[in-house]
């Protein structure tokens, strides 16, 4: 029974994490528990669980992906450029889509057929394309965009704003992808050891272009969020941005070596930042003091983590 007390414990503790944070900032700030705060807080994290999702497949195969955030503005700024046309949005959330998958491409045939460490491969090209996203805009946000797109992040359904919506279908795709397709079972054996995964007849290369691919995706649909949230691109968009999504995937379980992990737990890990974030400002706690108490909860996560393996 205690044994069984014990597992059930190390299979939920992002979980049981998540619920003790909920329960310690209700009961010091009531205003926490209220609907609209709620709704708020999926709503602030909609773009970094939507960002974490896609660095799940990426980390499931043993690799990293440090351009996203720079991935959600350059495309953030193509959308834009077709949103101050006034014309019909959905070409430039298209070009955006595709500009992102394209991206991924570029990262994952480096890090698969170059063979290049996946860090060093992303992190030139979070440097090339923020570059890139200066010339493009040069240097400056691009506003005035209209109505035609602000309906992507600020409308809502039934009371509950569109990006919580955006969160549950890409949440669900991942999820069947990874569970319930042999493209998913491909990810875990690849993380899990590459060798055995190629000798079993695998096409890991392939499989490593694919993750930074529907990465690329991912975080340009994080970028179509943020644009129409805000309503213009701003070339420093994202900055910081891909370290909050690898810190959701972290403590969502999922181990950085590859192999082990889930993408419920990745949403958990988005919702604990989203959380702990929320009731910090709710409490009125220093954007300064934020920073160090959420690198202290990453760091007790990873340690955590450790013990258990």
């Amino acid at each position: 029974m205690v044994i069984n007390f014990k597992n059930f414990l190390l299979k939920y503790i992002s979980l049981i994490g998540l619920l003790t944070l909920c329960i310690i900032i209700a009961l010091i700030s009531p205003r926490f528990l209220t609907v609209s705060n709620i709704l708020n807080v999926l709503t602030q994290v909609s773009v970094n669980a939507i960002l974490a999702i896609g660095m799940s497949f990426v980390i499931l195969t043993g690799g990293i992906d440090l351009s996203v955030g720079s991935v959600l503005a350059i495309t953030g700024a193509v959308l834009a450029t077709f949103a101050k046309t006034g014309g019909n949005i959905l070409p430039g959330v298209i070009a955006a889509i595709m500009l992102g998958a394209a991206i991924g491409l570029v990262n994952g045939l480096l890090v698969s057929k170059g063979k290049v460490q996946a860090f060093i491969v992303t992190l030139a090209t979070m440097t090339i394309f923020r570059g890139v996203t200066y010339v493009y805009t040069g240097g400056n946000p691009i506003s005035g965009l209209g109505n035609n797109i602000s309906f992507i992040g600020n409308s809502s359904i039934f009371g509950v704003p569109l990006p919580i919506f955006f969160i549950i279908i890409v949440l669900l795709i991942a999820w069947y992808a990874l569970n319930q397709t042999r493209f998913g079972r491909y990810i875990y054996a690849l993380g899990g050891n590459e060798d055995s995964a190629r000798l079993s007849g695998i096409s890991t290369n392939r499989i490593k272009s694919l993750v930074y691919v529907i990465s690329g995706v991912t975080a340009a649909i994080a970028g179509i969020i943020v644009t129409s949230r805000i309503g213009s691109a701003s070339p420093n968009a994202g900055v910081g941005f891909e370290l909050d999504a690898i810190a959701a995937v972290v403590l969502g379980g999922t181990s950085l070596a590859g192999g082990e992990g889930k993408v419920t737990g990745t949403i958990i890990g988005a919702l604990i930042i989203g959380v702990l974030n929320n009731g910090l400002n709710l409490m009125g706690v220093s954007p300064f003091y934020q920073a160090i108490v959420k690198g202290l909860v990453i760091l007790l996560a990873v340690l955590l983590d450790k013990k258990e393996k």
